[in-house]
């Protein structure tokens, strides 16, 4: 009784109701009935609230049968179907927040009507209770990306990996290409990676190149003094005689003289040779009687060279015994002498790095590719390296080692084991159960600190980071936000900014984009490269200095160099040196001025309202219109006339375009004082620009600046929600689904709170349970 409160300041009949009503509450909630109360209440609340709302603007279009739009909201007749529909109900929540509907010649909303229609939906289809272990999700084991790999490859190894960007492309899901679900690994991949292991720890690692070799065969015909013995293409040396090898020597080394010889024997002793070059002679015995080799080696100098191979002891008695040497082939296989110590300054930094202990001899190898192996593994695999994992790699260590490798080529061929390994190349999750009572589990504190690397450094932890891991700090508020703003301070920040905010902006697209160079004369592949910096530089100055979100739409500075502010024309810029300008007094400032999302938001040939208008729903608001129905004709092929605006309200006239049309047109109609490439213009071709714009719910403005100070002002609150989803999103590796509310409704009260500064936000975040738990995946 107490839990319902109705029962202060009230009439006597009130008072009555509340009492029936906590009586048909304990009723329905007992274990007979099976109902739990909050069931009950959503059901109170559906019929009681959100239905006679639903009557009066609703059900007229979208009845139980006839629902335009394949929208039956009438079909859905308790709080049970919201959730089971939710989809659906999401669309229709999407219209309603946006002023779409009801339609314009529909039941007029007043403004609290609305609030409390968008409150209700929400609530009732997103039904979650936020205080018992709502569901952190999960995610899939997910593959580094190309930019991932290439980062973690720098800062593990100290190598920058290029070629991982010809790694085949990696698929993008939720606007993102870290998204586990879509991060295969095709056959293609993995060969790569084979290669590229290779590759990385032959630079990483210095090891002596291999001896250069050299070799000549000859028949024993061709040589020198052949011809005194008979024989066709050996030789049948029936005396003493000597018969030479000369060769041009390509450097000082070992040579080796390999004679493919036999012998006639006869008498006491075997036939009996010498090979001599200079002043070393080798004696040789052939006591045998079938062709084999005989191996010399000598050490010479480079240059030409002779060698002189002699038949000692021939022996003959007529009709009885005849001793002979038989040579058949001469080959010299030579090998450069070289010296394989290298001065440590001669190394590069990796090597020294990574083989920080080596051994003084060959009892100490073992120890000392354990203490290798063991750190390059535990970074590589972002924690400590188990026991039987380290036994392994130092026996594939040992096995090149007892195969004639060097300490150096051993490390290499472990630490390319390291590199192939799935511990490295996928970000491995330890699976967990929710316990009896509900709660999701915690990550761990290294796979904590992972998340936090790949969300802000799209790398690997640092040694800071795994410390603090292993001494088990991360969860400690002070020092985890303290960690996280060294981060944000840090250049590999840069990557975030890259990655995150080149394609939630769709940056991306700039490089394939082409607008009409005919038309918009001045645009070339330097401002292309330009427009994308400024932007990039705008995103991380924001960021970097902990400014309020709401700062990227409004701030009055970008950066520019001298071809840029030519291109925007604006004055006093000099140099190519990009620098922070100030934005005071020009019709510029915040990212919807920003050429580089004007262009990728335009045709080749002209502006698109339209496309403007979809990427500020889709990247600002975070409302997607629907897909376009089908069979509806582009602008240019419909039978349209009169400036763009005035075609484009032409073409919104088709019913079937209206509804998505009266949400994207007026916001992209505010940015038509910008061309194409996003220059400032009055005219469209003849035409004067009518930047002015109304909401479907009656909401007005005028040109960028009306347009800036809707959304960050009126609308502040859904596009910083937007862009915390969307981060939300990319931090994790997953889509956001309906149970992620528990955790955006808190991250936003955290940024509320700190005045939307950004580094609030990126904590939030890191603190948010969906980030610091694991949860399960819904059916």
């Amino acid at each position: 009784m107490n839990s319902i409160p109705c029962f202060r300041n009230i009439s006597l009949t009130s008072r009555l109701n509340c009492v029936f009503l906590a009586i048909a509450i304990t009723a329905l909630t007992s274990p007979e009935n099976n109902i739990r109360a909050d069931e009950f209440a959503a059901e109170v609340t559906f019929r009681e609230q959100l239905q006679p709302l639903l009557r009066a603007y609703c059900y007229d279009c979208h009845g139980v049968d006839d629902g335009e739009g394949g929208v039956a909201l009438e079909a859905h007749s308790t709080a049970g179907d919201l959730i089971k529909h939710r989809d659906q109900w999401m669309r229709a929540l999407a219209q309603v927040r946006l002023g779409t509907m009801p339609p314009a010649d529909g039941e007029v909303m007043e403004p609290s009507s609305r609030t409390r229609m968008i409150d209700l939906i929400d609530e009732l289809a997103n039904a979650i209770d936020c205080v018992q272990n709502p569901n952190a999700g999960k995610v899939a084991l997910r593959r580094l990306n190309r930019a991932e790999y290439r980062n973690t490859i720098r800062d593990l190894v100290g190598v920058d990996y290029s070629p991982a960007n010809d790694f085949p492309g990696d698929d993008v899901g939720y606007g993102f290409d870290n998204i586990g679900d879509v991060l295969s690994l095709p056959p293609l991949l993995m060969e790569k990676y084979l290669d590229a292991a290779e590759a990385i720890m032959g630079e990483a690692i210095f090891t002596p190149p291999p001896p250069a070799l050299f070799e000549v065969d000859r028949d024993a015909a061709s040589l020198i003094g052949a011809d005194k013995f008979r024989g066709g293409s050996s030789l049948a040396m029936a005396s003493n005689g000597t018969v030479s090898l000369q060769f041009d020597a390509p450097f000082t080394g070992t040579y080796k003289i390999i004679l493919t010889v036999h012998g006639d024997q006869g008498g006491d002793e075997p036939v009996r040779a010498e090979v001599a070059s200079g002043r070393r002679t080798i004696p040789l015995e052939i006591p045998e009687s079938d062709p084999t080799e005989k191996t010399v080696a000598f050490r010479l100098g480079k240059g030409k060279r002779t060698v002189d191979i002699s038949f000692l002891n021939d022996y003959y008695v007529k009709d009885q015994i005849d001793r002979n040497l038989h040579l058949h082939h001469v080959r010299v296989e030579g090998e450069e002498l070289r010296s394989t110590f290298v001065p440590s300054s001669d190394l590069p930094t990796s090597h020294k790095v990574l083989l920080f202990d080596t051994p003084g001899n060959a009892n100490e190898f073992r120890n000392s590719a354990a203490a290798v192996l063991g750190r390059f593994a535990s970074r590589a695999y972002r924690r400590p390296v188990g026991r039987s994992e380290m036994q392994r790699l130092v026996e594939l260590a040992e096995s090149v080692h007892e195969n004639g490798g060097t300490f150096e080529e051993s490390m290499q061929v472990a630490m390319q084991a390291v590199l192939v390994s799935p511990y490295f190349l996928f970000r491995v999750e330890r699976p967990r159960e929710p316990s009896d009572d509900g709660v999701m589990p915690m990550i761990n504190q290294y796979e904590l600190a992972t998340r936090i690397s790949y969300f802000l450094w799209s790398s690997m932890p640092d040694d800071e980071l795994l410390k603090l891991a292993h001494q088990g700090k991360l969860r400690d508020r002070r020092v985890l936000l303290e960690k996280v703003g060294r981060m944000i301070k840090s250049p590999k920040a840069s990557r975030f900014v890259n990655n995150f905010a080149s394609q939630w902006l769709q940056l991306r697209n700039l490089d394939i984009v082409q607008p009409d160079t005919k038309i918009y004369r001045g645009f070339d592949d330097e401002v292309r490269d330009a427009m994308r910096i400024e932007t990039l530089m705008f995103f991380s100055e924001v960021m970097r200095n902990n400014f309020p979100v709401t700062e990227l739409l409004q701030a009055d500075f970008t950066y520019l160099n001298e071809p840029l502010a030519r291109f925007y024309g604006i004055d006093g810029v000099r140099g190519n040196e990009f620098r922070k300008v100030s934005l005071r007094g020009t019709s510029r400032g915040g990212l919807l001025t920003h050429a580089s999302v004007l262009t990728v938001t335009s045709n080749p040939t002209r502006t698109s309202p339209v496309k403007r208008g979809k990427w500020i729903l889709d990247n600002l608001l975070n409302t997607p219109p629907p897909p376009a129905p089908p069979n509806i004709p582009e602008l240019e092929k419909g039978p349209l006339v009169g400036s763009l605006r005035e075609r484009m309200e032409q073409h919104r006239s088709n019913p079937a375009c209206a509804a998505c049309h009266n949400m994207m047109d007026p916001l992209g109609f505010a940015l038509e004082n910008f061309d194409a490439v996003g220059r400032w213009r009055t005219k469209d071709g003849r035409d004067l620009i009518d930047a002015s714009g109304a909401m479907p719910d009656g909401t007005t403005f005028h040109g960028i600046d009306g347009l800036r100070e809707l959304l960050a002002t009126q609308r502040n609150d859904q596009f910083v929600r937007c862009v915390a989803e969307k981060m939300l999103i990319y931090a994790l590796g997953r889509g956001t689904e309906y149970y992620d509310k528990c955790a955006l409704d808190k991250i936003m009260a955290e940024v509320q709170s700190h005045d939307y500064k950004f580094a609030y936000l990126i904590a939030a975040i890191i603190e948010s349970d969906p980030f610091q738990k694991q949860g399960y995946r819904e059916p």
